[in-house]
């Protein structure tokens, strides 16, 4: 296959630190900046990058969080002011990429790297923390603009301008785009959440669904509002 998908605009890092949220503060590295030339991408993540809860993010599942630059057009709308790049905890900023034209599965090269997309990034209340409205977790579910995250299979170097090429397409059906609708959007569609069951989707949002086939309903309130939890949501709304 070895078509040109796509390409990294920015490569970005971050260090732990704490991240103000209403009256509290959390520990993250969701703010990163960008890195000048190439940067190793090892199966649990990028030289140099961090994470601040290592329960919810990084790992082989998570090793590259990405986000595409044709989204930011819009979430600059929705927040009223320019935003710079790397605006939403990624790693790697990227053209070409978005949710309707990637599958779980997917194996690309990145620079010269070997990574697998493995899931959706599932939006949680950091992004709030960083950028003000506590609906900002809810503007990534409606939207579906999310990003998504790599697995890295083989190790290699990344930089800005590096191209991202298609390898191996097993999972046609399985979009990120359809991924979030069932995640976020139709959640009683249970013969689409079996035909994601049967991809190497990552571990977070496997255990999520299989909980959802067994009947279980899991609560986001957490996830979307963070220390405030459920308190907040009744405040602010969202199901």
């Amino acid at each position: 296959m070895s078509t040109a998908t796509g390409r990294v605009l920015v490569v970005s890092v971050g260090r732990v630190d704490d991240l103000p949220y209403r009256n509290t503060s959390v520990r993250s590295a969701f703010v990163k900046a960008p890195v000048d030339g190439a940067v190793l991408a090892t199966p649990l993540g990028l030289v140099g990058d961090e994470q601040g809860d290592r329960r919810k993010h990084g790992g082989p599942d998570k090793a590259l969080c990405v986000f595409p630059a044709e989204h930011y057009a819009e979430y600059q709308r929705r927040l009223g002011r320019a935003l710079e790049r790397p605006a939403f905890g990624e790693n790697l900023t990227t053209e070409g990429l978005t949710e309707g034209g990637v599958c779980i599965g997917d194996v690309l090269t990145v620079g010269s790297a070997t990574c697998e997309v493995s899931l959706p990034r599932n939006p949680c209340f950091r992004l709030a923390a960083r950028h003000g409205p506590k609906e900002m977790v809810l503007w990534f579910e409606e939207t579906g603009f999310t990003g998504f995250y790599l697995r890295v299979l083989e190790a290699g170097a990344v930089g800005a301008g590096c191209p991202v090429r298609l390898v191996e397409r097993r999972y046609p059906h399985a979009t990120i785009a359809e991924a979030n609708r069932v995640m976020h959007r139709d959640k009683t569609d249970r013969s689409a959440v079996e035909r994601l069951l049967d991809t190497p989707l990552g571990e977070s949002w496997r255990r999520t669904l299989q909980g959802r086939l067994a009947g279980r309903t899991e609560d986001a309130a957490r996830r979307r509002y963070g220390p405030l939890g459920e308190a907040e949501a009744v405040r602010g709304g969202g199901g």
